[in-house]
């Protein structure tokens, strides 16, 4: 089994491996299909996926050819279905990276999809000492392109923030404000969103977006390490919509790594009817406090 269809509460979601089935392309691990019981489609694009490892990535080897640039897409995974509320994502460690991994996702009432990732290097071949694993979530034709989070431009800041990318690798990254770890590339390396830095600065690991009458948010435990990317193209042109569907992407940084370490970060993701920022601030706070 590939992949399985989970439905708890209010949403229902496809959660697979990276192998191909029907319309849906190789690669794209992750959730193939994510749906509130409101909505008209799928949240991600059909073809592709949303919460999809994409990348490894340490300034040395990734651009090196395809294969390598998207190795979690290319090579093999495991999928196991747990219960009708749990399913496992396992990767052994990858050929380039030796990076092995597993995702847990857990379905919970009545609009929630959790995220638990580990990871541990098998070998020493991070030559600059860090690593880093990067997320797409192609976003389905929606009116409005932007991620909105709490943050500023200064230390301290924590008013709303709207980020849409004019475009692709232009300001892509959002730094937590305590985020000073500085990425090095090797010279003549190509452009990448895991390359390019927004003048903003996250004040809480989450953010929002808006597709139909639904908010989308996407929130990670404090201190881990993550990173907020957006792309208003990534996922390519939308031909139903007439518009482009962007990229609502993320990275998790491991700054300082040891051989045979395990290394995790906890995220949700919720699909809900609008609501009020204040909201969903309160949807954040209680969860992280837990």
């Amino acid at each position: 089994m590939a992949h399985a269809t989970f439905n708890t509460g209010e949403i229902i979601a496809v959660i697979g491996d990276n192998a191909a089935q029907d319309s849906h392309r190789a690669g794209y691990n992750g959730v193939w299909d994510f749906r509130h019981r409101t909505s008209t489609r799928n949240l991600f694009v059909p073809a592709y996926a949303g919460l999809n490892l994409e990348h490894i990535f340490n300034g040395e080897t990734e651009f090196a050819d395809g294969d390598t640039f998207f190795e979690p897409r290319r090579t093999p995974m495991t999928f196991t279905k747990l219960n009708e509320q749990q399913a496992v994502l396992h990767q052994p460690a990858t050929p380039n990276f030796h990076v092995e991994s597993t995702t847990r996702f857990t379905l919970r009432a009545p609009w929630y999809l959790d995220l638990d990732f580990h990871c541990t290097s098998h070998q020493h071949v991070h030559e600059r000492g860090w690593f880093g694993c990067f997320w797409a979530s192609y976003i389905n034709g929606p009116a409005d392109k932007s991620l909105y989070f709490p943050g500023g431009w200064r230390d301290g800041e924590s008013m709303w923030m709207q980020l849409c990318t004019q475009a692709h690798d232009d300001e892509s990254t959002v730094l937590a404000h305590s985020d000073n770890f500085k990425l090095t590339w090797q010279e003549g390396s190509r452009d990448a969103l895991f390359k390019n830095f927004s003048r903003m600065r996250y004040a809480k690991p989450m953010y929002y977006g808006i597709i139909e009458d639904l908010v989308y948010i996407l929130m990670f435990k404090p201190g881990t390490g993550i990173r907020l990317t957006h792309s208003p193209s990534g996922g390519g042109f939308n031909k139903a919509f007439n518009t482009t569907n962007p990229a609502w992407d993320w990275q998790f940084i491991v700054p300082d790594y040891d051989v045979m370490k395990e290394y995790r970060y906890q995220a949700r993701a919720v699909l809900r009817p609008r609501c009020s920022r204040a909201e969903i601030l309160a949807e954040y706070e209680k969860w992280a406090a837990h």
